[in-house]
């Protein structure tokens, strides 16, 4: 039951974080926008900050299982690694200039 909790948790605050965050920030009314790109991009950065943070104190202190453990643990790096590419993205190490111009080349060779 501890498994499932973790998971579903975690499930949870990625699906928020990651489909709910920038549709909730993208809203536009006529030419008013709910949120700028800045607040969307701090929003999504404390959003994974917690579920790392989270994470780890689970891991340290709340979850008392081996397997809960491990669980709590791998979920941490997987906040770790979107921190950390979000971050990326942010400071331009990032781009997506390959992908664009991949699915151009498809798009006129097919």
């Amino acid at each position: 039951m501890q498994r499932f909790l973790i998971i579903a948790t975690n499930c949870a605050l990625l699906a928020l974080l990651l489909i709910g965050l920038p549709a909730a920030t993208h809203v536009q009314w006529e030419d008013w926008q709910i949120a700028s790109v800045s607040t969307g991009r701090r929003l999504l950065f404390g959003g994974l900050v917690i579920g790392t943070a989270g994470n780890i104190l689970a891991g340290m202190a709340l979850v008392k299982g081996r397997k809960g453990k491990i669980l709590c643990w791998e979920w941490t790096a997987i906040f770790a690694g979107l921190l950390l590419v979000c971050w990326g993205f942010a400071h331009g190490y990032f781009n997506f200039n390959w992908l664009k111009n991949l699915l151009l080349w498809f798009q006129n060779h097919l």
